[in-house]
């Protein structure tokens, strides 16, 4: 069976696609990377050269190459509705990086023409794919630490900081845009948590705008801050446990991420370096019984899944993961891949926690919620 042929729009020689998408595709025999675009005709050459690919400085060429099966959207968020509707429109397999949309309104039409058209779509919430948090689940479900009773998670955004690199990154400030602490770091967090957990039965939020302004390091100046930097959220899991999110902006001098599994009778905690657990080199511990604190748990060769050693620990891994995943499911058939559909669902799932900031009650969630916590 030959290759699925990938076309990323977003692909320049610097920047998210190159760093996980490109190398997740060489790793993984089951795809092959025929053609990129990105905004300019000079950043396009210099993809050309440096991947061995056609570039294009117009999506429409790459979502109409004749050797494009699956079209990569990796840009800003404000520009994913038009060019993922522009691979609907031409029948393509669509992988978009998360969120989906800027916005439930955008993320419900795009899962909706996807539906109708019948198209397989791919989602970039790969933070469930990490072998600490399968191994984690499946200790959960074995007994490990007995009944589950709560569970903490403490993040870090790592951006949304008090300082802006360059004037490019100040759009990550402006809520307007949908790249966010909340729709960014804390749902790829979250994610995970409800594979391992499950999903809310009820939400209480509060969204504040900690900083107000942040520098620009190159030369000074200050742009406005208008997205919540810290994120609170407390709720119940369909299971009955207690779980509260905290995530912030910007970095900590103590812990950028600590997630802890507490239960009847043991405890499980996952830690790293790095905030955004959906990249994060993670490493998981656990004590039981008599044990008085956690110690480290070496995890199973069998949960790195194929992967290459040097790509597993890098931020390609959990990409790489992903597309592992999508090449099985695409040989049999299955479906268990986050989509379109399951972003849907934690769009609402942010339009839930947005509502109980914005009002100050505790949000029940029904059973219309749309996620594939189980797959």
């Amino acid at each position: 069976m030959p290759p699925t042929g990938v076309g990323i729009i977003g692909a320049s020689t610097s920047g998210w696609a190159s760093i996980a998408h490109v190398p997740a595709i060489a790793a993984t025999p089951e795809f092959a990377l025929r053609a990129v675009s990105t905004s300019r005709p000079s950043s396009a050459e210099a993809a050309a050269a440096r991947y061995g690919v056609p570039a294009y400085h117009d999506h429409r060429d790459l979502i109409m190459h004749p050797g494009v099966d699956l079209v990569v959207v990796a840009v800003k968020v404000t520009e994913h509705f038009k060019l993922i509707s522009a691979a609907l429109d031409a029948g393509k397999m669509v992988y978009s990086e998360w969120p989906l949309g800027n916005g439930l309104a955008e993320a419900q039409q795009l899962a909706d023409r996807a539906a109708k058209a019948g198209i397989r779509t791919v989602v970039g919430l790969q933070g469930r794919y990490a072998p600490e948090v399968r191994y984690a689940r499946d200790l959960i479900r074995d007994g490990y630490v007995g009944k589950v009773l709560g569970t903490t998670m403490v993040g870090s955004g790592m951006v949304w900081g008090g300082e802006v690199a360059d004037p490019s990154q100040a759009y990550w400030f402006d809520n307007a845009n949908g790249a966010t602490p909340l729709t960014s770091a804390t749902l790829h967090a979250l994610d995970p948590l409800h594979f391992v957990l499950g999903e809310f039965g009820s939400v209480a939020a509060n969204l504040v705008v900690g900083r107000k302004q942040a520098t620009l390091a190159t030369d000074g100046s200050t742009v406005p801050v208008t997205v919540p930097d810290q994120v609170s959220v407390i709720g119940a899991l369909d299971g009955g446990a207690a779980a509260s999110i905290f995530y912030r902006g910007g970095v900590s001098r103590g812990d950028n991420f600590r997630w802890e599994i507490n239960g009847s009778e043991g405890d499980l905690v996952l830690t790293a370096g790095w905030g955004n657990m959906q990249v994060a080199e993670l490493t998981l511990a656990g004590g039981r019984g008599a044990d008085s604190a956690v110690q480290p748990l070496e995890v199973p060769a069998s949960y790195l899944d194929g992967v290459l050693a040097e790509l597993s620990r890098s931020a390609a891994g959990g990409v790489a993961r992903l597309y592992r995943q999508l090449a099985r499911e695409l040989a049999d058939g299955t479906r268990t891949v986050p989509d379109f559909a399951h972003a849907l669902g934690r769009h609402r799932l942010i339009d839930v926690i947005e509502r109980a900031s914005a009002t100050g009650t505790t949000q029940a969630l029904g059973p219309s919620r749309m996620m594939r916590s189980q797959a």
